[in-house]
């Protein structure tokens, strides 16, 4: 379908299709906003949180969607400031999705705070002291960065494009990119890392508490390097799934081959290290606590199960995969590995957030378990939702992927 909205030379579906194709996802977008709707209007008391459960389901999505979205800061470093040219191809991509993870992010912290109108507290009543002070101006502030990295590619519609002003206005932030990609990768490294230690300062909680390097915890670095080795992953899932439904090749196979190697060998030193501070916790750590690695598992529906399943199958497994070339070339093993590996991360900050809390810390508490309402499932949904959507728009209307063209010169 041709159109002066639509990337010149690409073949799009009709408007009829893609409005059919976004009802879902609107749908979604409904109920998160009903859900939303009766959280700001009577109050948390429309979630199962609770004095044991401050940390819930929102913050498992806020937390897992900011490691996923890690490619875009990651994929950013490596095109602008190593140098790596093929990923071009997907940059883009990876941005609209880090834009998309955290603006969903910031969405849902919104509706978690309970008053949203009071949000600016954090920045004008800092407490110096708290490490999600640092983590929410880092978080606020990449967004701002991803945004900047975003307008360009929006200024590149065929119908912006033909505005000089805008024109020139976009091509000079592309030629300072370079800029904005450290600033990203500067913000991004501490609030993941700050994300991470403040579990690993809990030390009135010994199932999350580690040893660390000076002021920092072990979990600091695990949560920076968890981030960078599973975000190439979502990049590329993201976009192999743009593949399938829009039935094109959008990206050449030299960048999503160059992204699954180097979350290969940053999974694997993911791993290396996690099991070595899984050790360490469990002789170190838990005995000084006067307990020992199984009272963690006694009681209640979280079992070592998770642990075999957090390093296990979605750690060594996937890693294992990715290493191998012939594995990481085969698209069926690619997806597979990738799947394994995101799910893994979303895993590792469930374990932290809510079995943290539902281990009892007191010998009169008791072991606890999380059920979240449909107001919580809502406004998660909502933002895969609106990630649906986004990307969506941003794929019919804007040339998110440069060699859409080249690749496809038969169907187009």
């Amino acid at each position: 379908m041709d159109s002066p909205l639509l990337p010149e030379g690409v073949k799009r579906c009709s408007t009829t299709t893609f409005l059919l194709w976004t009802l879902p996802w609107l749908a979604l977008l409904a109920w998160g906003g009903l859900s939303a709707f009766l959280c700001l209007w009577k109050g948390l008391n429309q979630t199962n949180m609770s004095n044991v459960f401050a940390f819930a389901l929102w913050i498992v999505f806020d937390l897992a969607i900011i490691a996923l979205g890690a490619g875009a800061f990651f994929t950013g470093f490596l095109t602008y400031i190593v140098g790596k040219g093929e990923l071009k191809n997907v940059i883009n991509a990876a941005v609209i999705i880090g834009f998309i993870c955290y603006s969903g992010a910031m969405g849902m912290l919104g509706i978690d705070i309970g008053q949203p109108i009071r949000g600016w507290f954090i920045f004008w009543h800092a407490n110096i002291h708290s490490m999600l002070v640092e983590v929410s101006f880092c978080i606020t502030c990449y967004l701002m960065v991803l945004g900047i990295e975003f307008i360009p590619l929006i200024l590149k519609n065929r119908q912006l494009d033909k505005i000089r002003e805008l024109h020139i206005f976009g091509h000079s932030l592309h030629e300072i990119m370079a800029v904005f990609a450290a600033t990203g990768t500067f913000l991004s490294f501490f609030h993941q890392g700050s994300l991470g230690g403040m579990f690993g300062v809990l030390y009135a909680r010994p199932f999350a508490a580690r040893e660390g390097f000076y002021i920092w915890p072990w979990t600091f670095f695990l949560f920076i390097l968890s981030a960078i080795a599973a975000g190439p992953c979502f990049t590329i899932l993201c976009t192999k799934l743009a593949e399938k439904i829009s039935r094109k090749k959008l990206v050449p196979d030299n960048a999503i081959q160059l992204l699954a190697k180097i979350s290969a060998w940053l999974l694997s030193i993911y791993m290396v290290l996690k099991i070595a501070d899984t050790l360490g916790w469990i002789y170190g750590v838990v005995p000084r606590a006067g307990l020992k690695f199984i009272d963690f598992y006694r009681e209640g529906p979280y079992g070592i199960w998770l642990v075999v399943c957090e390093i296990l199958i979605f750690g060594i497994i996937p890693a294992i995969i990715l290493l191998v070339p012939k594995a990481r070339q085969h698209q069926g093993w690619l997806i597979t590995a990738c799947l394994l590996n995101c799910t893994g991360i979303v895993l590792n900050r469930f374990v932290f957030i809510i079995v943290t809390l539902a281990i009892p810390v007191m010998p009169f508490d008791r072991f606890w378990s999380y059920l979240p309402t449909w107001q919580e499932w809502g406004i998660a949904m909502a933002v895969i939702g609106y990630g649906f959507l986004l990307f969506s728009a941003a794929y019919r209307y804007l040339p998110v992927f440069p060699q859409e063209r080249e690749l496809n010169p038969v169907t187009e």
